[in-house]
């Protein structure tokens, strides 16, 4: 899709904005964003089919998995063998689609390509500079919104139109080179006194920095007061270790911070030393001149880096005032966006009043439902989170989502029968490339089904050829067709490869530990649950299949002593062993 054909098209919507001097400024079109946790949301449509896409300014072109193609109906032509995607995780495969069915936020566009590829990303695709990068944008996410702009004559002109008395700050970008691959938002900003490369990734769930950059200013994982906090994934197949360290000082435009708490990875970030994620961009309104190549920034409040700044002073030393003048909402949705951006930011009070006026104003629809049920839910409120999952359901029986999340509730209550039947109701409504496949197995094996397991994860491993869940797949269908005593030798290729993607995983070793039992190999099971147990040496059903292998080679003492143990740690396992024919 070329930017005549989009601009074109989109033109007769275009709002002027207030000139100053020569510029000449006007809308092309507004997208609503919602936010989803740390994602941004826009809704589109394939035809009549909705779908909801991450907006996401660091990823050069628009993106679906191959599990959306299929759910789409969208026909992929292979890409040329040297063209891979990047990203977070390792590179993969690509291939392209097409389709003339795209709208997004209302607007039915003219025939639009994909990029095909990666993992699921917890939404239908991305929408990437290959739409954003048309023109110049703004991005307000703090007011729910991102707009496309034309601007004539602007060259020598502030476009931080909304600032008012606010400062702003003004960086200059990498010149955008024409083609249809556009290049991401890249600006230089200072950290720790040395010039780096910032990639500005609304799609990035926290600001991250590279570990080769962080190591050249002096930080490793292994520094004084650096954390781990995880393994992290994104478009690639593989999860890479991420920490958080804190830093002097960092200064994008003259907006100086100091002691930022900035996320180190080991990454290839391409061209760019940092992402500069949605944090920042929930906190601050952006202009982004491609015309220009200039970026305008205001600081609209709220927490960045880690930190939660009270205010902002003007250069000579005054205190400014940063009251968020944009008006109140006036209609449901215009709540619901706001109420989603107060909880992406953890301001919980705030996020469940405009909720509650969302749903006041539009008490039939179920989407504000869900989303106040899952702030009751970050706030503490279980019971409340409960009741608007009923709501929802009861409004929208085949919310997949919140079927499952209503199962994940009654299994924890006790509530089998209830939790079974909404995995049911989820397993029903799911397209059978859905990546939700990978939920409903996983409750299905909880709820000590694995024959109804079986099939989920076979779909999800089938739509999902290269995915960062891959190794979590493979292991709960290794471990399915261990409790089923069926395809063994298939159940062991899965843990093999499961492990490569995971090693030393410590459910990984117990799933293959059962497929070595129902074969027989006990000696190789006794060294895959001995490994297990020191990875996790509180694991009741390792403990449990440790001691029947002990038992039947006469080792009565320890199996004597693990069975103990594994019984006062989960008494429910010998139930569990007996119902699949391994008591001991």
């Amino acid at each position: 899709m070329g930017a005549t054909s989009l601009i074109a098209l989109l033109g007769a919507l275009a709002a002027p904005m207030p000139p100053a001097s020569k510029c000449q400024a006007a809308r092309i079109a507004e997208f609503p964003i919602t936010m989803a946790g740390r994602s941004p949301m826009v809704d589109a449509r394939f035809g009549d089919k909705t779908a909801r896409f991450i907006l996401d300014s660091g990823a050069f072109y628009s993106t679906i998995s191959r599990a959306s193609a299929a759910e789409f109906g969208l026909k992929v032509e292979p890409a040329p063998p040297w063209f891979r995607l990047q990203g977070i995780g390792g590179d993969t495969s690509a291939g392209i689609a097409e389709t003339d069915t795209f709208s997004l936020a209302g607007i039915k566009l003219p025939k639009v390509s994909f990029i095909v590829g990666g993992s699921d990303m917890g939404s239908t695709g991305l929408i990437g500079q290959n739409i954003l990068g048309l023109a110049d944008v703004e991005y307000d996410l703090p007011h729910g919104a991102v707009r496309l702009m034309k601007t004539d004559g602007c060259g020598r002109t502030g476009l931080a139109y909304w600032a008012s008395d606010k400062p702003y700050t003004m960086l200059a970008l990498e010149g955008n080179p024409d083609g249809m691959f556009r290049p991401h938002t890249i600006a230089t900003v200072m950290l720790n006194g040395v010039k780096i490369r910032a990639l500005f990734d609304s799609g990035a769930q926290s600001s991250l920095l590279s570990l080769a950059t962080a190591k050249r200013l002096g930080v490793t994982p292994n520094t004084p007061g650096v954390e781990f906090v995880g393994n992290g994934g994104g478009l690639g197949t593989h999860r890479v270790p991420t920490w958080l360290a804190t830093f002097d000082k960092i200064d994008i435009g003259g907006e100086a911070i100091n002691k930022p708490k900035i996320r180190i990875s080991q990454l290839d970030l391409g061209n760019a030393d940092m992402l500069i994620g949605v944090d920042f961009f929930l906190t601050h309104r952006m202009f982004v001149s491609n015309t220009n190549h200039k970026l305008f920034i205001t600081y609209e409040g709220g927490p960045v880096f880690g930190l939660s700044p009270k205010g902002a002073r003007s250069v000579d030393g005054k205190p400014l005032d940063l009251t968020d003048k944009a008006a109140d909402p006036t209609t449901a949705e215009e709540y619901s966006r706001r109420g989603a951006t107060y909880a992406s930011n953890h301001k919980l009070t705030e996020a469940l009043a405009d909720f509650d006026k969302a749903i006041a104003l539009s008490p039939n629809e179920s989407r504000y439902f869900y989303q106040r049920a899952e702030a009751r839910f970050a706030n503490g409120d279980r019971a409340g989170s409960l009741a608007d999952l009923d709501r929802t359901i009861s409004l929208s029986p085949d919310n997949a989502d919140a079927r499952l999340q209503r199962a994940e509730f009654r299994l924890r209550n006790g509530n089998e029968a209830g939790a079974r039947e909404d995995v049911k109701a989820a397993d029903s409504a799911l397209a059978p490339s859905s990546d939700k496949r990978l939920v409903v197995a996983s409750l299905y094996d909880r709820l000590g089904a694995p024959d109804a397991a079986l099939p989920n994860f076979d779909s999800w491993l089938k739509s999902h050829p290269e995915d960062s869940s891959r190794g979590v797949a493979l292991n709960g269908r290794c471990w399915v067709r261990g409790l089923l005593n069926r395809d063994l030798d298939k159940a062991l290729d899965d843990c093999n490869a499961a492990l490569r993607t995971l090693p030393r995983d410590a459910s990984i070793l117990d799933s293959r530990a059962l497929i070595r039992v129902r074969r027989g190999e006990w000696k190789q099971a006794l060294a895959d649950y001995n490994a297990a147990l020191a990875i996790n040496p509180r694991s009741a059903w390792s403990l449990y299949m440790r001691g029947v292998i002990e038992a039947k080679s006469g080792q009565d003492v320890q199996a004597k002593a693990d069975r103990t143990a594994a019984i006062a740690i989960d008494p429910k396992v010998v139930d569990r062993a007996k119902k699949y024919g391994l008591e001991s």
